[in-house]
């Protein structure tokens, strides 16, 4: 024998689910007559205006003046510098640094000492410290210090750089005589800096270079050539040359040269070939 149940629709049940049934017919209704309804009708909007205030006036410190540097050194303030210079190197290095550059143009003979005591740290900090003292008196010393075979690279090309930016005229003659340096970091740095002295004699010297031994340094003084001529020579491939293959196409820029040299007597725009550099 089998039982089978059926669903009795109970009355309570039916009520329950009619009751459901409208409450959401009505939540519907509501909801599309809200979204239909306009702005100024809406029964759910409420304007508020909030007052607005100024925001509060920032306030700051005071500042405290700097202390002027001196005009004339005094017996401690020769010992104060003296003192200063070993510290170029090390732990305090950076406000040493700021000590010397706060005295200026007076500490300079002091950074010129700097330049021949022992530490390649030391004396690379002094010429960063001449560089932003920026005073043309320290620019012998600084060729000096770049002729020197026996300083450290990084020293020498430091002190190339700084030494063009003081006085690029005075150092001419220096840089053609680092063209023929056995460091080709030197040679390199030559003919890069070049392009910043807007000078016509700065050109042969630059000239000098496209035949280097290195690669690397050709191109260099091809591309400080071109930045400051617009001249760029016939299409090679530098990047597969050999130095024999530089040395022949070197006599196209010096045959370019003797040929425009008269024309760089007056001031011109850069890269246009017309004009000093």
């Amino acid at each position: 024998m089998g039982t089978s149940f059926r669903r009795q629709n109970h009355p309570i049940g039916q009520r329950t689910r009619l009751i459901v049934s409208g409450v959401g017919i009505l939540f519907i209704l509501g909801s599309l007559y809200v979204s239909a309804a306009p702005l100024d009708q809406h029964p759910f909007s409420i304007l508020v205006q909030v007052p607005y205030q100024d925001p509060p006036k920032p306030t700051f410190p005071k500042i405290q003046q700097p202390t002027p540097a001196p005009t004339v050194l005094t017996q401690q303030d020769s010992e104060r510098l003296t003192a200063l210079i070993p510290l170029l190197s090390g732990r305090q290095e950076l406000w040493a640094m700021g000590e010397f550059v706060h005295f200026g143009k007076l500490s300079v003979p002091f950074l010129i000492k700097a330049l021949t005591m022992p530490g390649p740290r030391l004396r690379y900090n002094a010429i960063e410290t001449l560089s932003i003292i920026n005073d043309p008196s320290a620019i012998h010393a600084l060729v000096k210090t770049a002729l020197n075979k026996l300083e450290m690279t990084r020293v020498r090309d430091h002190a190339i750089r700084v030494a063009v930016k003081l006085e690029p005229v005075t150092v001419l003659p220096a840089l053609k005589l680092l063209t023929k340096d056995p460091n080709s970091t030197i040679r390199n740095e030559v003919a890069f800096i070049s392009r910043r002295i807007r000078k016509k004699e700065v050109l042969p010297i630059i000239i000098e270079l496209i035949p280097d031994a290195e690669q690397y340094v050709s191109i260099t003084a091809r591309d400080s050539f071109w930045a400051l001529t617009g001249f760029s020579g016939s299409p090679h491939d530098w990047e597969a040359s050999t130095q024999e293959a530089r040395e022949l196409w070197a006599k196209e820029w010096r045959a370019w040269w003797e040929a425009n040299k008269h024309k760089f007597d007056a001031p011109a725009s850069h890269g246009k070939g017309q004009g000093a550099p």
